[in-house]
């Protein structure tokens, strides 16, 4: 029996996670096993991008790789979790028209009582105010209508936070490996090995290009689901006020404007 596509999701963000722990030991135990001067082509371009000399820069390094992972994951969860058929399913739609329609109240509010979608939610708060009138209803639906996009916005923010995080720490990084380079030059009296000097160049260049590679997607991932997400609830509204239009007043009992009891003027005898 396939497996649920968030339970899929979720193992194959902690299978990444776990192979990017694994790999420092890995690359710790091929070291060990070949001699330099025998390496491979492969394993020089992993110590290129995925390495350091030093322990604070494998930490740094890692430290993104991480949430590059979890980003990933996240985002194919939350693109999942509101897609358009969740938030506003065409079956709610049709129903709590059918209801409506039949005039059956009670039962399209006890119906959208036990919807857990956007457009279940706001279309529940406006058949509860239909004792207070349609304008009662209208302002029930947009405040409702509001309070829940921003339910379902929050969870979007951590990808803005992590876009935003990665690059301050690549930029810790690029510091830190800055000074050690600077520090190999004044220790050595201006005569610094170059290995050194590499070393310290090496840890700010991989970080701050890491730092981007977390940023670049999961701003993207940002912006592509926020303005999704904008349009499914603007949509949502829509959709809602359709419902409830039909039980609006139609005045057609209501005097035109200007067809006053007033008398009519008589007209003056020449």
């Amino acid at each position: 029996m396939p497996q649920p596509l968030p339970q899929t999701l979720s193992r194959f963000s902690r299978l990444t996670v776990l192979a990017l722990l694994l790999s420092p030991l890995t690359a710790f135990a091929q070291d060990a096993e070949a001699p330099a001067s025998n390496e491979p082509e492969t394993m020089k371009l992993f110590e290129m991008f995925f390495w350091s000399s030093d322990v604070l820069g494998v930490i740094i390094i890692w430290l993104l790789l991480l949430m590059s992972a979890v980003c990933i994951g996240f985002t194919l969860m939350l693109a999942f979790k509101y897609r358009r058929a969740i938030m506003l399913p065409p079956e709610t739609y049709d129903e709590v028209e059918a209801l409506l329609a039949e005039r059956k109240f009670k039962d399209a509010l006890e119906f959208t009582e036990e919807e857990e979608s956007y457009l279940g939610k706001i279309a529940h708060a406006a058949l509860s105010e239909a004792s207070n009138g349609f304008s009662a209803m209208e302002r029930g639906l947009e405040e409702t209508g509001d309070a829940e996009a921003v339910k379902v916005l929050r969870p979007i923010e951590y990808l803005n936070v992590m876009g935003n995080i990665s690059p301050m720490i690549g930029l810790f990084g690029t510091v830190y490996g800055m000074i050690r380079a600077f520090q190999a030059l004044v220790s050595t009296g201006g005569n610094a090995d170059p290995l050194e000097l590499a070393a310290g160049i090496s840890t700010a260049l991989v970080t701050t290009f890491w730092g981007l590679v977390v940023a670049i997607p999961a701003l993207t991932a940002y912006a592509i689901l926020r303005n999704k997400i904008d349009a499914q609830c603007a949509d949502g509204l829509l959709m809602a006020e359709d419902l409830i239009a039909p039980l609006k007043p139609s005045g057609k009992n209501k005097k035109p404007a200007g067809s006053g009891d007033r008398p009519r003027a008589t007209p003056k005898p020449e």
